[in-house]
């Protein structure tokens, strides 16, 4: 099921790509190659069609991520973490002690 789910979700992003590429900006985008196409979705062109049409796979591509998590997360839910093993018989390191005679004074202070 994930595998079909995350295929479905590669054409996705791949359509919703071309869709928003496909919509008219300042810079035309790939607009410019639909030539005199605009007379087959209505009066005002394309853009109110490509618009609904954003949406709506904009709006599959979320659900989809979203199942996509809940099924990786119901299949895959073990954590990292549980998988690292503690050595529970290693001694513990002892911090090193100085002799108190090593311990240099400190200086007498001055009298004038």
């Amino acid at each position: 099921m994930t595998k079909i789910l995350f295929i479905v979700q590669i054409i996705l992003a791949v359509i919703l790509t071309i869709v928003i590429l496909l919509q008219k900006s300042s810079s035309i985008g790939l607009g410019a190659y639909s030539g005199s196409n605009e007379s087959v979705f209505g009066a005002k062109g394309p853009q109110g069609f490509l618009a609904r049409l954003t949406f709506f796979l904009a709006t599959v591509f979320v659900l989809n991520t979203i199942l996509l998590g809940y099924l990786y997360n119901k299949t895959f839910n073990n954590s990292v973490v549980e998988k690292v093993k503690v050595e529970k018989n290693s001694p513990i390191p002892s911090v090193p002690t100085q002799p108190k005679e090593s311990v240099p004074q400190a200086p007498a202070p001055a009298t004038h």
